[in-house]
């Protein structure tokens, strides 16, 4: 045997062949390649001890050993472990001033059971955009550590923003308010320069921002901008320079022409967009990605005023609902990239995954809203570990009965979760 065929042979046996270190294998009728858009059929997908897939072979042709464990999804059809870029942990049922009805421990502990919500429906991977102290952060440790079942959380800490701007609390009169500015506040670019440091220091992997007013925040309007282009340009290119990426909370058009101008990362809600913002997120060198929430104004118009929430929160939101769901379709056809952030928090963290129609129905096929909830989510949050099934990311799987990218609805309710290689066992 020439060298040549050699090296060919132990190539082919590498691959076919788990390694020592592999502990389950994944089998199923078929998964979806989310680069390529297309299914491989009859896959054996080896995971490792340490949660990354080691190789992928044909299940017809494959043998392993019995110290390999068989997660056998026979009749299934996987795609990666999704990716949701826009969640918050706290319970959506309790709006406006209920929050008050609690304790402050309540909601770290509320968390544990919305992260796994999330989990449940195939979200293996949440990026939480602000937290009350570092609950995001806490979460994280607990389930990294095996103190709790949930996705693999990026943590953003507080989130930053202006005095009475919408990442400020605003609910309370100045006699209720801590002394000082609430944490996450900064009214210079050195002062929020400081707030990225503080949120690094304390554990966050994300830096978010809030560049515009909110529905959701009492006092102010959607479209208001709220920091100036130097502010964002400060915070993006702090963040920047200790490796993390920012998002930015950017309802009005304004808003987020700076914050595409500032160099930040994502753009959050991006409600109000006009061509001019478009046109400068096609435009920009460094990728610039698009976060719609476009299904949650459904729950929030059916149920808000039950939950407590203001009376101008609901107006605000009735308001900008549609013109949000329109412009995503714009975005979309003018080829924005996008990603999949669905507000949880703002509606059920169960219910995320009815956002995929959602978007189908708003100018999307069904493969891009899978794609930008795998691939372009792993992409923008600068990780090759997670939104593809490939050698080396995470054994992150999804099953579903039927083809995912000709019903996008089967991912409302999926059959099955892997999380590195462990199937999840689904909460009662």
């Amino acid at each position: 045997m020439t060298a040549r065929l050699l090296v060919a042979a132990v190539s082919a046996i590498a691959l076919a062949a788990p390694a020592m270190a592999e502990k389950v294998v994944v089998t199923a009728d078929r998964y979806l390649d989310v680069q390529t858009g297309k299914y491989v059929e009859h896959p054996a997908i080896f995971i490792g001890d340490d949660g990354h897939i080691t190789s992928i072979a044909d299940a017809r042709t494959v043998r392993w050993g019995a110290d390999v464990r068989q997660i056998d999804l026979g009749g299934k059809t996987l795609v990666p472990g999704l990716i949701d870029m826009h969640t918050h942990l706290g319970p959506a049922d309790i709006g406006g001033y209920r929050f008050l009805e609690y304790t402050d421990s309540f909601w770290p502990i509320a968390a544990v059971g919305t992260a796994r919500q999330m989990l449940d429906g195939g979200f293996t991977t949440i990026r939480v955009v602000g937290s009350s102290d570092w609950e995001d952060v806490g979460l994280k440790q607990a389930i990294d550590n095996g103190y709790a079942v949930g996705p693999r959380i990026v943590p953003a800490g507080h989130a930053l923003g202006a005095t009475g701007g919408h990442c400020d609390d605003t609910y309370l009169p100045p006699s209720l308010q801590k002394k000082g500015k609430e944490e996450g506040i900064g009214d210079s670019p050195e002062e929020l320069k400081y707030q990225v440091r503080r949120q690094r220091k304390f554990g966050a992997e994300v830096i978010k921002v809030c560049a515009t007013g909110g529905v959701f925040s009492r006092g102010d309007t959607p479209g208001q901008q709220q920091l100036t282009v130097e502010e964002l340009k400060a915070i993006a290119d702090e963040a920047h320079m200790q490796g993390l990426r920012v998002a930015a909370h950017a309802h009005g058009a304004s808003g987020i022409r700076a914050a595409i101008e500032g160099g930040i990362d994502t753009i959050e809600h991006a409600s109000l967009v006009d061509d001019e913002g478009i046109r400068m997120a096609l435009a920009r060198k460094r990728p610039v990605w698009f976060s719609m929430d476009i299904k949650n104004t459904d729950y929030t118009q059916a149920e808000g005023r039950k939950n407590g929430e203001l009376e101008e929160n609901i107006r605000k939101d009735r308001e900008i609902g549609q013109i949000q769901r329109d412009n995503f379709r714009k975005a979309t056809r003018a080829g924005v990239r996008m990603v999949f952030g669905s507000d949880a928090g703002v509606m059920p963290h169960w219910m995320v995954g009815q956002q995929f129609a959602t978007m189908v129905e708003y100018g999307m096929t069904p493969l891009q809203a899978i794609q930008a909830a795998t691939r372009n989510a792993a992409e923008a949050l600068g990780r090759d570990d997670v939104g593809v099934i490939a050698v080396g990311r995470y054994g992150d799987l999804v099953a579903v009965t039927g083809d995912p990218t000709a019903n996008v609805r089967l991912l409302e309710k999926p059959d099955a979760v892997v999380k590195g290689g462990a199937l999840v066992d689904k909460a009662r």
